[in-house]
């Protein structure tokens, strides 16, 4: 058998399996299993989430933050299993959403999608915030506020440009954003180590005296909320499942794989970071505003380091592509079963790309209105950002909760990818870990600071949860479309539909 023979069954068999599911699909499966990792790497970004809050990370916690990059990337890789098992079952595009909508049902599936909706746009516009300074230093010049805001939005409408060309580009950019990354987060890391180390390996159990009444674990749970920024992404491989040739086998391989290789360079640029630091007492008084810049300058030399700056600038434009991909394929996936409003435009492909084009612009156009409120509310906005990270664990978590009452109700997974007996304990762990997590982001730290930053993430969760239910018992979105749901429990090996998907 040649391969266009071979390519043609295979496909076929993924369409079958997505007809199964009740879906029929006209997304191009051209994004192979890198790219699809590259996506889901690229999206998690470990140059990104270390390089963005390290300042922060050492302020908070001292140079033992460091463990929390290991026991963080522990606790999301249980997340990553749980996420595989559904996926490999659940092949749809769209994500979080469908999969919401298979374990529990309509109405849970629409507000983790709302609940995931609102967390992506707010962390690309805060990707593309945090970006533009970056893109400043390359070329040289010193920007205002209001220069970095509109060279934020500048990113967005590019990247957005990137989007809409259609699968195959976004795969390759993808692939060449995770490359540059990876190698600069390697040769950047290795030569730290070896060339440019300052502290010993021995700084990295040195608490300073952080923490409070002589108890440092106060500081180390401040200082791991940087670690839980950095280790979401994952879940992205899962959002263009419809354009990933063996989807249930592929992408619960993709997802461990941006774990294992998103995390294990995280951790190395992090180790770097700390161990490069030239004056730790002045990086955790906070004395050096910005110890990221100083070890690298120290280390590259100016002209080193803007070449680095340079990598660092790719790894945000292709984080900011990814996020954007998924949040289209979010949209994309709430239009085609009648869940919100403009349904029937945004659900609708080029005829030439193949893409969502308005499920696209729009995932460009709301977070560069929330980047360009910056400029007059400054303040409100950074509350608004700072949802974020906490909107992202909180839809992970109706997930995982959704997968565990769906086990309670008789889920039995079948697709390429299962847990078979580890499924209960990894489920309940990673549910426990999750919860933990989002009690330790919303935490209030400092009394003393500004409301906006010891309540702006339990603020704004609230307001997204009380509007979605506003719009969601108002308008009932979820009566609109017929796609099954809350039926995972009852598709089993039995079923005819799914055993001829799988023998294909």
């Amino acid at each position: 058998m040649d391969l266009t023979s071979q390519h043609s069954k295979a496909s076929d068999a993924d369409s079958a399996q997505l007809h199964a599911l009740g879906y029929a699909s006209k997304f191009d499966r051209t994004m192979s299993l890198w790219q699809n990792f590259s996506l889901g790497f690229t999206y998690l970004s470990p140059v990104v989430g270390v390089y963005t809050v390290f300042a922060l990370a050492i302020t908070a916690g001292g140079p033992p933050m460091f463990w929390s990059y290991i026991g963080v990337g522990f606790g999301q890789w249980l997340v990553c299993l749980v996420f595989g098992e559904i996926v490999s079952q659940f092949p749809i595009s769209g994500g979080l959403y469908p999969w919401a909508r298979r374990l529990v049902g309509k109405r849970w599936a629409w507000m983790a999608g709302w609940v995931y909706l609102w967390a992506l746009c707010t962390t690309i516009a805060a990707v593309a915030v945090g970006g533009a300074p970056y893109l400043a230093q390359v070329m040289g010049v010193k920007m205002s506020h209001a220069g970095e805001i509109w060279t934020a939005v500048a990113m967005i409408v590019a990247t957005t440009l990137l989007n809409v060309s259609g699968t195959k580009l976004l795969g390759r950019v993808a692939m060449f954003g995770f490359v540059c990354e990876l190698v600069g987060a390697v040769l950047v890391g290795f030569y730290l180590l070896i060339f440019a180390r300052h502290q010993s390996f021995g700084v990295l159990f040195q608490n300073f005296n952080l923490g409070s009444n002589g108890h440092y674990l106060p500081a180390f749970l401040a200082s791991s909320v940087a670690a839980m920024f950095a280790y979401y992404g994952f879940e992205a491989c899962g959002d263009v499942a419809e354009e990933t040739p063996n989807p249930g086998t592929a992408i619960p391989k993709a997802m461990r794989m941006t774990i294992y290789i998103g995390g294990a360079a995280a951790i190395l640029v992090c180790l770097a970071l700390v161990l490069a630091v030239p004056d730790m007492n002045a990086a955790v008084s906070g004395k050096d505003a910005d110890p990221v810049v100083t070890a690298l300058r120290g280390a590259l030399g100016k002209v080193g380091l803007r070449a680095l700056i340079a990598v660092v600038l790719v790894s945000f434009f292709s984080c900011l592509l990814s996020l954007q991909a998924a949040t289209s394929r979010l949209l994309f996936a709430y239009a085609r079963d009648g869940m919100i409003f403009g349904s029937r435009h945004l659900s609708k492909l080029s005829p030439r790309t193949h893409m969502p084009i308005l499920a696209l612009l729009l995932a460009g156009f709301a977070p560069a209105l929330i980047a360009i409120a910056g400029l007059f509310l400054e303040d409100a906005v950074r509350t608004i950002i700072v949802f974020g990270s906490a909107g992202i664990y909180v839809a992970f978590q109706m997930i995982v909760l959704g997968a565990l009452f769906a086990r309670f109700k008789g889920w039995i997974p079948s697709g390429e990818f299962r847990l078979g007996a580890w499924a209960w304990p990894v489920n309940i762990a990673a549910l426990m870990y999750g919860l933990a997590a989002i009690v330790n982001m919303v935490w209030p730290r400092s009394p003393a600071d500004p409301w906006y930053q010891n309540y702006g993430m339990i603020l704004t969760t609230i307001v997204v949860l009380v509007t979605g239910l506003i719009y969601m018992t108002t308008a009932k979105p979820y009566e609109h479309g017929t796609a099954p749901a809350g039926d995972a429990h009852l598709v089993h090996r039995n079923n005819p539909a799914m055993v001829t998907a799988e023998k294909s």
